[in-house]
């Protein structure tokens, strides 16, 4: 399956002062993949090393930080010879050996010219104590799961993925039911890569579901092997309530939902986890949209969001035909997994997730982005629904140069706002 960010590490390779890579994102989103492929079709050899349980190399990076002996380790390990300007060395898992990471400073200042991409899935929260992390000397990409135009991809439908870049919204708006329909069972398969791969080659939804639920034990044994035990129950209980927390009218994280009396200072620590090893998103209120937005926080009000739709719909136990023929209980839970779905785009297309509301809660916006000097107000819709009470309430009081409704309608301008189909809102969004 393509993913799109490949064109940025192709910019990475050719880039004139390049210092080693290190791409992070949650388990099982591709990173180990994406590296593979990348060195397979940019370099003629490829040098791959995982420190998961690798006692060889973790003596390796303990003794020194000597670049040429740790080539020649390197070397020895791969089995054969390799020249720098044509080998891209790949370190996978880099955060079990802690030194290997150190010795990227290293490789940047002594020895440029090797091409070095690393990953770590718990970058955030697995590091020992005391260990020098390289900090101005690598270059970090964010992977994250399959977005809708790369599902698209997947799913065979390049000629709509593509349609989407064109902005050519008279074309896209004819091509609207096909779009919702691949939307809706986005919304069931996510973006997580096996489960998209699961779905294109079984057609199975039931397995897909399966592979889902797989997925979802496998980050909860992540707690006990990585935290301290006494923040487990915590992390479990955050994570077991984000669809609940969704579920609600307006999804600001509530920790009375969490269990009677909970405070947030009790559960800043296991927020911070599942933040740090990507298996949520975190969405900031703002009091006002001044720029930069950052500036206009409050902190102890947040939305939480997973890290993938499918995910969401699995841990919410939601039928395949619930989503894909819209029953009663689609109706009350599609909300979540349409601010969710907006909230990945957004995440994606490298933006940063803030909300607005008034300081009694009422009119809020769902999302408001940072864009170059502008602050675009956007407001999510399910289906079709057209009201935008609070959205206009919001322009008449601050006059943004633009506004966004997002939904299932078709693409069109009115005076005071744009319409923009949810299928195509991370494609509207660049370079608006």
């Amino acid at each position: 399956m393509e993913r799109l960010i490949m064109d940025q590490l192709k910019a990475w390779k050719n880039r004139k002062h390049r210092k080693p890579l290190i791409i992070r994102g949650a388990r099982q989103v591709g990173k180990t993949w994406l590296m593979k492929e990348f060195g397979r079709r940019e370099f003629e050899n490829v040098v791959y090393i995982s420190f998961d349980n690798n006692e060889h190399m973790k003596n390796t990076f303990q003794l020194d930080f000597d670049i040429k002996r740790i080539v020649s380790a390197l070397k020895i390990e791969h089995g054969s010879d390799f020249r720098a300007e044509n080998t891209l060395l790949i370190f996978d898992e880099i955060q079990e050996v802690p030194k290997a990471l150190t010795s990227l400073k290293y490789f940047c200042e002594n020895a440029p010219e090797y091409a070095i991409v690393a990953a770590g899935s718990l970058l955030g929260v697995a590091l020992h104590p005391g260990t020098s992390f390289p900090v101005g000397k690598v270059d970090f990409l964010q992977l994250y799961p399959l977005n809708f135009q790369e599902f698209l991809m997947a799913a065979g439908q390049e000629g709509l993925a593509e349609l989407l870049d064109t902005k050519e919204y008279g074309l896209i708006n004819s091509f609207a039911g096909k779009y919702i329909d691949l939307l809706k069972k986005y919304y069931y398969v996510g973006g997580m890569p096996e489960a998209v791969q699961t779905y294109i080659e079984t057609d199975d939804l039931q397995e897909v579901r399966r592979i889902q639920k797989g997925l979802l034990s496998y980050y909860e044994n992540d707690f006990s092997k990585h935290v301290p035990k006494e923040t487990i129950p915590r992390i479990q209980m955050v994570w077991n309530s984000i669809p609940v927390q969704l579920a609600k009218e307006n999804r600001k994280f509530i920790y009375g939902l969490l269990r009677e009396g909970a405070r947030a200072r009790e559960f800043e620590l296991a927020i911070q986890w599942l933040l740090d090893c990507g298996l949520v998103h975190k969405s900031l209120r703002v009091k006002k949209p001044g720029m930069p937005l950052i500036a206009y926080v409050e902190m102890s009000s947040f939305k939480m969001f997973m890290l993938d739709v499918g995910l969401l719909a699995a841990k919410g136990d939601l039928e395949p035909a619930v989503l894909l023929e819209g029953a009663a209980i689609f109706e009350e839970f599609k909300g979540s997994l349409t601010e969710q779905f907006v909230a990945q785009e957004l995440v994606t297309a490298g933006y940063e997730l803030y909300y607005y509301s008034t300081e009694n809660s009422s009119g809020e916006i769902d999302f408001i982005i940072q864009h170059d000097s502008d602050c675009i107000p956007i407001e999510v819709k399910a289906e079709e629904n057209l009201k935008a009470k609070s959205l206009k309430a919001f322009c008449e009081k601050y006059h943004p140069r633009k506004a966004v409704r997002s939904s299932m309608s078709n693409y069109r301008e009115q005076d005071w706002m744009i319409n923009v189909p949810l299928y195509a809102i991370a494609q509207y969004l660049k370079n608006t």
